[in-house]
């Protein structure tokens, strides 16, 4: 098992996964970021890959991920960032990014790349079940990595549980129909509904989650909830020296 999977298995509930774009604020500020979140306590790392044309992502990621590629980040120099933070730190690692970098790095290069610099999963909003399945499970299924699918509130349950099915991950619940840090109501009926499904994977909330409210929210449905936009929102104004007190404000510690 992954860094991952055994977090899953030795720890119910509560979980957070924290979103931070790697190469931002700074270009070399991936390693500080990611190690002050883990000693403040934070469960996941997720890692966006940043991309000149993403599909999910509001406004708040889509200006650290334009910033970061003015850095002069790249997948590159980001398996590089992960392997120094993995003589320091196990926490589990994750990468979000979209297909087409994937597929202009070369698939069997960047899973390599991933395994021996020490990721541990991988979240691709647009790559849709059926093209993975007919295409890349095989390549993907040989690896020790672990892939997460994305549901909404209008996925039907028997694509969910296709998800579910191909996932050794988690499943991403996504909150609303809309892009990451928008502000729009959440439908608790969703929540409920997928709850009682019954899925072999565990669920994370993502998507307009803010404050300790909506992470305490989050958790009475599933087994934790995913932020994203608004810590890139805070390190932003107040700087990478006070992420533990963004995580103390979420976890409900100041």
């Amino acid at each position: 098992m992954n860094r991952l999977q055994q977090l899953f298995n030795r720890k119910a509930g509560n979980i957070l996964n924290i979103y931070v774009t790697a190469g931002y604020p700074g270009l070399h500020d991936t390693e500080s970021v990611v190690l002050s979140l883990a000693e403040a306590g934070v469960d996941i790392i997720e890692l966006g890959i940043p991309y000149s044309d993403p599909l999910a992502d509001g406004e708040t990621i889509q200006a650290s991920s334009q910033q970061a590629l003015a850095n002069g980040m790249g997948l590159s120099l980001l398996f590089k960032q992960v392997a120094r933070i993995r003589l320091k730190s196990q926490i589990p690692i994750v990468l979000m990014g979209y297909f087409n970098q994937m597929l202009q790095y070369g698939i069997p290069a960047f899973i390599q790349h991933c395994e021996t610099s020490g990721v541990d999963g991988l979240i691709i909003p647009d790559l849709p079940i059926e093209i993975y399945q007919r295409d890349y499970a095989h390549l993907f299924g040989a690896s020790t990595l672990s892939l997460s699918f994305l549901i909404t509130p209008q996925t039907p349950e028997a694509r969910i549980r296709k998800m579910d099915e191909a996932s050794n991950g988690f499943i991403y619940m996504v909150s609303v129909n809309a892009t990451t840090g928008t502000e729009t109501k959440v439908s608790t009926e969703y929540f409920e509904r997928i709850k009682g499904m019954g899925l072999k994977n565990p669920r994370l909330i993502g998507f307009g989650i803010k404050d300790s409210a909506g992470y305490n929210q989050a958790c009475s449905y599933a087994d934790g909830a995913i932020i994203g936009s608004a810590f890139i929102k805070f390190i932003a104004s107040e700087g990478i020296g006070k992420v533990k007190d963004f995580v103390g404000g979420i976890r409900g510690l100041e």
